[in-house]
């Protein structure tokens, strides 16, 4: 027994730490940062569809009610509703929004494909925004990394500080989304 514990210990001892300058070569510094780009930025670029039609600026505005939610099992829904458009003719079925009830009302837009309806105005928008945000707060502390891979030690300090107000935005943009999303 007195093996296994001397085991767990060695196993939580810090190990040697690296050496100064044992950094990856610039090829490998520049798939790292164009990567963190990237995953950062795919999801604002992704997003544009989403807010806009959110916003308005897209599709046909009308009223959703969400007809049925079948479970698909782990917490995962699969909901239909019909959707009314402001200026009349006939309910149109779509898909729903995984976050709905049956029997829900609520303002929103149709996709100019027509198969799906989300929430418009203010809550639509910021639902919307949950990915981007989730974007921006991901590259909160890249100029810190691009920073330490060129040997810059002016400013880093700053370039932390930074960090953490954007990922703090990010993250607060992320909660805010999810709020929206849910109510």
């Amino acid at each position: 027994m007195s093996d296994s514990f001397d085991d767990i210990i060695g196993a939580l001892q810090p190990g040697p730490k690296p050496s100064p300058g044992n950094l990856p070569g610039r090829a490998v510094q520049a798939l790292l940062v164009g990567c963190w780009l990237l995953v950062c930025l795919l999801p604002i670029l992704l997003a544009v569809d989403g807010i806009e039609l959110a916003a308005g600026k897209t599709g046909t505005p009308g009223t959703l009610t969400v007809v049925s939610c079948e479970a698909l099992g782990q917490g995962r829904y699969d909901c239909k509703g019909s959707f009314t458009p402001d200026g009349g003719g006939a309910p149109v079925p779509v898909d729903a929004s995984p976050d709905s009830e049956a029997g829900d009302v609520t303002r929103a837009q149709l996709t100019p494909e027509g198969d799906r309806a989300v929430k418009a105005g203010t809550a639509g928008v910021v639902a919307a925004l949950t990915l981007p945000f989730l974007g921006v707060g991901g590259l909160g502390f890249l100029p810190y990394v691009i920073m330490y891979f060129l040997g810059v030690r002016r400013g880093r300090r700053g370039a932390v500080v930074v960090g953490f107000a954007v990922t703090a935005l990010g993250t607060a943009g992320v909660v805010a989304g999810m709020v929206a999303s849910y109510s």
